[in-house]
């Protein structure tokens, strides 16, 4: 039996709790030929954009550092989040070390102690959507052009 929808202010509430509380999530990227490639990255959510670091040389790290932009994905089948987002890049000593400590404090993983060139990148949500059933597909979007929707 196929629960009620949910309203879009509780998906919003449920989004915004998976990426406070979540700490991994799928990054979707392609390089200049379109060439996909998905890969789970560790990440922390500051309120305005994910933060994931990657090696710089790795499929990820190339195509977001060349198209700066990533589709993302959290949760199950059955009750995903997808955001579509703008990328930034730093490079790893660029961001503040509060930054990267409280990354690593969430994470568990410390992309500056690496003997791995790693990169900083800031995912800035552009596009939210968010169901569990068929019944939550015709009203997913939760974000539009970066801003939630009422």
């Amino acid at each position: 039996m196929t629960a009620a929808p949910r309203s879009r202010a509780q998906r919003r509430h449920d989004t915004e709790h998976r990426l406070t509380h979540d700490v991994d999530v799928w990054v979707a990227s392609a390089s200049a030929d379109g060439t996909p490639y998905l890969v789970p990255l560790s990440f922390d959510w500051d309120g305005e954009a994910l933060w994931a670091a990657t090696p710089t040389n790795s499929p990820t790290g190339r195509n977001l550092a060349a198209t700066r932009t990533a589709r993302l994905a959290l949760g199950g089948t059955r009750d995903v989040t997808m955001i579509d987002g703008e990328v930034g890049v730093l490079e790893l000593d660029a961001l503040p070390r509060e930054r990267g400590d409280r990354f690593a404090d969430r994470t568990g993983f410390d992309p500056r102690a690496s003997a791995t060139s790693y990169r900083w990148f800031r995912i800035v949500p552009r596009r939210v959507q968010a169901w569990r059933e068929e019944n939550e597909l015709s009203d997913r979007e939760l974000m539009r052009d970066g801003r939630w929707l009422s």
